[in-house]
């Protein structure tokens, strides 16, 4: 008996060694894991640059502090338009930025943050999560090194600021304007003269008179970088940004060297702060614009000759690329398949109403009699 129990208890010890070996690689998995996100955006601009930073809290929440993203403003590790690079190299494990930047490299960029005259930012949502748009970009992207994740949107952005009014496509011609990435192609194609300026150098340009016009995203944006003090007229809608959606990049080394549950909490945490860009937008922009009007800004709408001369000059553009470009054309054929049947489907419901809803007469939250026309 005693040899038996002595027996059993060496067993038992044995046993308990043996599961703590066993456990010891799950222990050393869950081992600290410092990454380093770098913003295609200034810090002081707290919605775009700050759902970098809703990520981030997102991540360390989630694995209880053992995942530290820190967020670092464009130009701190990288400059704004270098995240690319620096995620294709390693240089840094991931970025925030509007891919859209980048159609230097390869139009196809675009497709993953917005084209002119494309889809809204819950089209583009329903593009990526729920159609074909993950998927095809996620091809497109490897070629770079680059795992992405749809990390925000703006929502439809204002038309910019202009220090002439625009009365006509011929008051187009010539004007330089700065315009974040592909829509510059059907500015230049209606005869004007787009530039390319991160955020932090659009104020100094404008007021000198370097540039004659700039677009950013919308009004709260605009009215913390001032571009009201130095351009009056300021119009709508952004042609070329109906749901300009950003990303995060994440280098495709670092991405696979994580454990299986912590890529898991990287897709959420993106997605989280995909969700929470946009409401903070959405929640902001209002009193803003009110402000900037109540301040003196001429608030104007495109005229309709500019409009309908960009949309054929971007679709004349989209032509050419599916000639020129055969990644373009593979995720074009797909995605503009999917922009006739969303266009059908919100021109039947969600535009009636809003149409409807936008005719009301809401000050003082009565909606008692129509609003009167312009």
């Amino acid at each position: 008996m005693l040899q038996r129990r002595s027996f059993m208890a060496r067993a038992i010890a044995g046993a308990t060694a043996g599961a703590a070996v066993v456990a010891a690689p799950a222990v050393r998995a869950q081992a600290q894991i410092r990454w380093r996100l770098a913003s295609s955006f200034p810090k002081s601009l707290d919605t775009i640059y700050g759902a970098g930073e809703v990520f981030a809290k997102a991540v360390s929440d989630a694995t209880g502090g053992k995942m530290q993203v820190s967020v670092h403003p464009a130009g701190e590790l990288v400059p704004a338009f270098g995240v690319v690079d620096a995620i294709q190299n390693g240089t840094v494990e991931c970025a925030h930025t509007a891919p859209y930047y980048f159609f230097g490299k390869d139009e196809t960029f675009a497709f993953d943050c917005a084209v002119p005259f494309g889809l809204n930012s819950r089209q583009q949502s329903a593009w990526m999560f729920e159609g074909n748009g993950m998927k095809l970009m996620r091809e497109f992207y490897a070629a770079y090194n680059i795992v992405n994740f749809p990390m925000g949107n703006t929502g439809a952005q204002m038309g910019g600021w202009y220090r002439k009014e625009v009365k006509a496509l011929a008051d187009i011609k010539g004007m330089k304007m700065r315009i974040g990435g592909f829509g510059g192609k059907v500015l230049a194609a209606i005869g004007g003269v787009p530039q390319n300026i991160p955020a932090g150098e659009i104020y100094p340009a404008l007021e000198k008179g370097t540039i004659d016009a700039t677009e950013w995203v919308g009004p709260y944006d605009d009215q913390k970088l001032g571009f009201n003090k130095v351009a009056p007229f300021y119009y709508f809608p952004g042609w070329w940004e109906g749901g300009p959606q950003l990303s995060l990049y994440v280098n495709n080394k670092a991405f696979d060297a994580l454990p299986a549950e912590y890529k898991a909490i990287v897709a959420s945490a993106a997605s989280h702060a995909h969700l929470i860009m946009q409401a903070r937008y959405d929640g902001r922009n209002p009193d803003a614009l009110k402000q900037l009007v109540g301040a003196g800004t001429k608030l104007r709408a495109m005229p309709r000759p500019v409009m309908d001369a960009a949309f054929k000059a971007s679709q004349d553009l989209y032509s050419d690329l599916s000639n020129s470009n055969p990644r373009w054309k593979k995720v074009y054929e797909d995605w503009s398949k999917f922009r006739a049947d969303q266009v059908l489907w919100f021109r039947i419901c969600e535009g009636a109403f809003d149409n409807f809803m936008a005719a009301q007469n809401f000050t003082g939250g009565n909606a008692s009699a129509p609003a009167k026309k312009a």
